[in-house]
């Protein structure tokens, strides 16, 4: 995909607002260029994203969760991982240490990202410096967000120029690990037109052993006004640069019967090579979006992304248990390096219609999207030999001593037989929907929508010439039927469908084998209900069942896949969210959730728990101001025990984390906030990434934080 270089002039201008500051841009209840949604302090009571219209989430079929600006300030969360804590139903992946990645009602995925609504799949760790809220849709909604998406997506609002008001914030930050960050925030007004800049810098440090790495960013926004229409464009640029950390392995070959837990007594021991383990991301994207107001009744939008992604990232790393013996235990090392290329372009037109038939109103929509990825991706695995790059010399096995004695690693490319990979891969989708909210008088809505995907896929094998593509038309249907007794609650049912075509999140592992494959399937059957306790309180419930059907495994004969698998995820889930009186804001949530293997095939029999899901998730966050300027905080996040993988013989033990925070406002303008992490200094072990890569919680620490806004 040819496209023309981005514009010096987009970077024109710069804006972003301190996370301890996050809500001062009017505490969400400025008017940005273009509305998509409004806060009011821990929840949001309306969202864009969910049906691509103004929508009241009290009126959404759906189980959704947002984190505000104001929840990752007070929190101070600095990634996907320490949000989705307090996600009930989501739970965090290692990813390899190079990205984020989670598991969403039983469904694991580096890919179901969104920013602004669009699709956002690169393979990276993300930030908030420039976001007004995180939206986590649980359930499939390829209707929606297309492929993908079986278990949910997670969706970031950025912030935007925000007109009639000039406004400058500014954080500093540093915890007692060493680590530090500073962002800032500037609006100007113009009049029928705003600028923003939003900026970033991190020093990354933490309790691990040759942990290091820095991340900057920037984006400025311009938004204006003409006539009917409202447009706002943006450009960003992110800059990542850390050590790769895939954790420490189990401590020993566990069965069905026995499992194995982590490995005790190293939870700051680097498994990997200083200067080798590095993981690198550039990228620059413009987005654009506009609005115009064709009549009081139709409204016509349109969205676009570009965005090109440099990626690297090289490890070494323990890819077995602990083995050997009790006096001279060993382990496994191995080691890879993965340079990745993309060019991604993303355009979507909407077209919103209110009307009238009789007593029933409908808000019609009719749009339209395409997608076209450009992607380059190489594997080059490491060898213990400069001269014999063979399977054998891929692994080496080594004494588990303190330091670890790494013998050097040679990174060899090529078509040898040595399972390197290059492949370049072309992505293009096409796809149409409609939907009708309908609402049938004062206490009954429904909303029904369809959705036609034409996804092409075509990856080319650059050692050996070879081709593979497919083309898979999709149709993923949604209706819910929402009832509300009275205004401020509903009740509600809902059936939505989603799908995955063959070659993964990623699609870099596609060939001749799995082309002739159907896509995954996911189909999503749920009961809630939500209720606006009070105009700031929100309390929300869903019981599901989740299914997906198509997935793969090994064949029966060596290098074949087959499609006969499936699993069930279901479970409940809970949430409140808001104030519960003047000085007193809180989040809690609970989920229990269940997922399993269905069918036995040689990957999995039946009954087998999928990894990476714990049956039980509570999670509570309370803020309470003493008086106008001290305010104090408390959070609680527990985990029960759950599987690093679908092989069940590596587990992650339950854990409950403690955390306190301190808030004092010195002046109008200035704040001052204290946050303490792992409170009672607890030992645990919050992600992993398969049996024998699992990372190690921090223990307790502090981060002070000092914010200002004019």
């Amino acid at each position: 995909m040819k496209l023309p270089r981005i514009s010096a002039a987009m970077v024109a201008v710069f804006a972003q607002v301190g996370p301890a500051c996050a809500s001062d841009a009017a505490d969400g209840e400025s008017t940005p260029i273009i509305v998509t949604a409004t806060l009011d302090g821990y929840r949001s009571p309306e969202t864009r994203s969910g049906t691509k219209t103004d929508t009241p989430i009290l009126d959404i079929p759906q189980s959704i969760s947002v984190v505000t600006s104001q929840q990752i300030a007070d929190q101070q969360i600095r990634s996907i991982t320490d949000l989705v804590r307090y996600v009930p139903g989501v739970s965090a992946g290692q990813g390899e240490g190079n990205r984020d990645q989670v598991t969403l009602r039983g469904n694991n995925t580096s890919a179901d990202f969104f920013v602004d609504g669009l699709r956002d799949d690169v393979q990276y760790f993300r930030s908030f410096y420039n976001i007004d809220r995180v939206e986590v849709f649980k359930g499939a909604n390829a209707m929606i967000f297309g492929r993908g998406g079986g278990g949910g997506v997670i969706n970031r609002v950025t912030k935007t120029a925000v007109e009639d008001r000039s406004f400058y914030g500014a954080t500093l930050s540093a915890d007692t690990f060493g680590s530090y960050y500073g962002t800032t925030d500037i609006n100007v007004d113009l009049g029928t037109a705003a600028v923003r800049f939003n900026a970033l810098y991190e020093d990354l440090n933490n309790h691990r052993d040759a942990y290091s790495g820095e991340r900057y960013a920037i984006n400025p926004t311009f938004g204006a006004e003409l006539g009917t229409t409202t447009v706002m464009i943006g450009y960003e640029y992110v800059h990542d640069d850390r050590v790769t950390d895939r954790g420490i392995p189990s401590a020993f070959a566990g069965t069905i019967s026995a499992p194995a837990g982590p490995l005790k007594g190293y939870r700051d021991r680097f498994f990997g090579l200083s200067g080798v383990n590095v993981s690198k991301f550039d990228a620059h994207m413009v987005r654009f979006r506009s609005e115009t107001r064709l009549s009081p009744s139709l409204t016509f939008s349109t969205q676009a992304l570009y965005g090109h992604y440099d990626k690297s990232y090289r490890n070494a790393y323990a890819a077995t248990p602990v083995g050997g013996t009790t006096t001279a235990p060993t382990v496994g090392i191995e080691a890879y390096f993965d340079p990745t290329r993309r060019e991604t372009l993303i355009g979507q037109a909407n077209l919103e219609w209110q009307v009238s038939t009789g007593p029933i109103k409908h808000v019609i929509l009719l749009g339209g999207e395409f997608t076209s990825q450009d992607s380059h991706n190489e594997r080059i695995n490491g060898f213990f030999s400069a001269t014999a790059p063979t399977a054998a010399n891929r692994r080496a096995t080594i004494a588990l001593a303190d330091p670890l004695a790494i013998p050097t690693i040679f990174f060899i490319a090529g078509p040898t037989a040595n399972g390197n990979r290059k492949v370049r891969g072309n992505l293009d989708q096409v796809s149409a929907y409609v939907q009708d909210q309908i609402s049938l008088g004062e206490h009954l809505d429904l909303i029904g929508g369809l959705r036609y995907d034409r996804y092409e896929n075509r990856i080319s094998n650059v050692f050996t010439g070879a081709i593979a593509s497919r083309v898979d038309q999709l149709w993923s249907p949604r209706i819910g039927l929402v009832y509300k007794p009275v205004p401020q609650a509903s009740i509600y049912v809902s059936y939505s469908k989603s799908y995955l075509p063959q070659g993964g999140d990623q699609f870099v592992t596609f060939d001749v084998t799995n082309a002739a494959l159907e896509p995954e399937t996911f189909d999503n059957y749920e009961i809630g209900a939500k209720w606006n306790v009070t105009p700031q309180l929100t309390f929300t419930t869903a019981v599901y069942r989740l299914d997906r059907g198509n997935t793969r495994a090994p064949g029966p004969t060596a290098g074949t896949i087959v499609q006969t698998g499936s699993q069930r995820s279901s479970g409940f889930e809970l949430a409140l969210a808001g104030q519960i009186t003047s000085k007193w804001t809180a989040t809690l949530g609970y989920a229990h959730t269940s997922a399993k293997i269905r069918e036995t095939t040689s990957a999995a029999p039946a009954g087998r728990r999928v990894g990476q899901v714990p049956r039980n998730q509570f999670s509570l966050w309370s803020r309470y101001d003493v008086t106008p300027r001290l305010g104090l905080g408390l959070g609680l996040a527990h985990q029960s025990r759950q599987f690093t993988s679908i092989s069940n013989t590596t587990f992650l033990p339950a854990y409950t984390r403690i955390d306190a925070a301190l808030f004092y406002a010195v002046s109008d303008r200035l704040e001052l906030q204290i946050n303490v992490e792992n409170l009672t200094d607890t030992r645990y072990f919050p992600t992993a990434h398969n049996d024998n890569n699992i990372s190690t919680g921090a223990p307790i620490n502090g981060r002070f934080t000092l914010a200002a806004k004019f």
